[in-house]
């Protein structure tokens, strides 16, 4: 098969979907992921800031204690898109997720588009996640009674005499870190730590469970229903850590297989807690008295369990620095899936030859993210996580139902149900989720995406393996096949 042959010569011909499976894995990615690997790193993903932050923040602010009602909402949103990913994962067992999927589906640009904007939208994310716990660890330390100088707390204009944050600067540092050890290793850690966290959800819903009264449920709907609906648009953004998971496919034993279970597992986990720990959060304490920040531990100390909540504490550290190894992960697998088809230059491609994993896009990313999450107020970086990810799931909805009608003939190992009710629910969700987005997030995605409609058409455009005049085509890179260039060159 030709480079092209499975589209147009021009900005949306498409990677043709029998050769992604053909790519040269010599040196590539190691497969070391087994099912339950995956599904922790996609609850890693999914609980974190969701649970410990913003269901107090939801139930104070916006919902009451219909946040329940919110989180269920987001997760049937959320699951539409969940289903469209899992079909996707067991067809295209492939690094880069949404950017491979777009390529392959609805052209390059479109994959292009995608893969540019999660670069972006990861790093973010975080930087994000990274700056929330610095500020846990600053509380732990002070209660401790170490008083630290104010200039290492924040981010200048966070504060006064503030300059970096440098607990945040560690934390995005320490995580490429653990990624560069391999794969393997990344996924012991996250097993262990998402075990933590979940046995800590556990311990809420169990020890707080007697502690309901059932007057803290009235009003349920305080702020209206217009206010839960608020509330799921807010929450939705603690449900989706699932797409950043499978940028690990090409990582997994068994992709096909294990992929589309571990997705809908990690997604299912996620909001049954979710659910139960909003119950009782709201039943333990007066949705008026909640504190938006720290929800849990506030709702258990007015109930005199101190000690719990210092546990919640600790916890939530714990589970909130398993969302950025998961979401760093995801955004080192689209560059390098990106670098591998030519559309960034094929130094970032290259892996470790002994552990096979890109150390140098983890080691760029980790040192990006660290400058954003010292230097820049967290709401600042906090705006910049949200459209991204929500195009991400209009993109692979969309392209799900085109591959079903255009190659009804593929493989699938999983099939989602109720073609094309599901998918079109997910995009028709997406975009309703845009539109609550501020004016500002627009100006900052347009700049992004002018940066990166001149570097496709500077450089990604003509080094792309799918164009005839790539150079590494003149380089005599082969795929394997005998076909220079049509999967990309051997990557060491």
């Amino acid at each position: 098969m030709s480079t092209t042959s499975s589209g147009s010569r021009g900005i949306f011909r498409r990677k043709p979907i029998d050769q992604i499976e053909d790519e040269d894995e010599t040196g590539g990615l190691k497969r070391e992921l087994g099912l339950w690997q995956l599904t922790a790193i996609g609850v890693g993903g999914i609980i974190g800031a969701g649970i410990f932050t913003l269901a107090g923040e939801v139930a104070h602010q916006t919902a009451g204690p219909a946040v329940l009602i919110s989180f269920l909402i987001a997760g049937i949103a959320s699951a539409a898109a969940a289903l469209s990913y899992a079909e996707f994962a067991g067809m295209i067992p492939k690094a880069g997720s949404a950017y491979t999927y777009g390529y392959a589906v609805l052209g390059e640009f479109v994959g292009w588009f995608i893969g540019w904007d999660l670069l972006l939208e990861y790093t973010a994310i975080v930087a994000v996640v990274a700056i929330g716990i610095s500020g846990y660890i600053g509380f732990l330390v002070t209660q401790l009674g170490v008083q630290l100088p104010e200039w290492m707390l924040g981010a200048a204009g966070t504060g006064p005499g503030r300059v970096v944050d440098v607990f945040a600067v560690l934390l995005c540092l320490l995580t490429a870190f653990v990624l560069t050890r391999g794969i393997r290793s990344a996924a012991r850690f996250e097993f262990v730590a998402v075990g933590i966290k979940v046995l800590i959800v556990v311990l809420i819903i169990v020890l707080g469970v007697f502690h309901i009264d059932s007057a803290n449920y009235h009003p349920y709907f305080p702020f209206g229903f217009g206010g839960v609906m608020t509330g799921a648009a807010t929450v939705f953004f603690a449900v989706f850590g699932y797409d950043a998971m499978s940028t690990a496919a090409e990582e997994s034993k068994d992709a096909r297989k294990h992929m589309p279970k571990a997705i809908l597992l990690s997604l299912a986990i996620a909001m049954v807690l979710y659910v139960l720990a909003t119950l009782v959060l709201t039943g333990m304490q007066n949705y008026t008295k909640i504190d938006p920040k720290s929800g849990f531990a506030s709702a258990f100390a007015s109930v005199g369990l101190g000690g719990a909540a210092n546990i919640i504490a600790v916890g939530a550290i714990i589970g909130i620095i398993t969302v950025l190894l998961t979401f760093m992960l995801g955004v080192t697998r689209v560059w390098f899936s990106m670098s591998r088809d030519g559309l960034l230059p094929e130094w970032f491609a290259k892996t470790s030859p002994r552990r096979r994993v890109p150390t140098r896009v983890t080691w760029i990313v980790g040192i990006a993210s660290a400058v954003l999450a010292g230097v820049v107020p967290i709401s600042t970086v906090a705006e910049l996580t949200n459209i991204g990810i929500l195009l991400a799931f209009v993109v692979v909805c969309a392209s799900v139902i085109v591959l079903r009608y255009r190659r009804p003939d593929i493989p699938r190992r999983f099939r989602l149900p109720l073609m094309p009710v599901v998918p079109v629910v997910g995009v028709i969700a997406s975009l309703w989720l845009i539109s609550y987005l501020h004016w500002e997030t627009w100006v900052r995605f347009a700049v992004w995406f002018v940066l990166g409609l001149i570097v496709y058409f500077a450089y990604s455009k003509r080094h792309s393996l799918l164009s005839p005049d790539s150079p590494r085509h003149r380089t005599g890179a082969d795929d394997g096949t005998g076909q220079a260039g049509t999967s990309g060159p051997a990557i060491r």
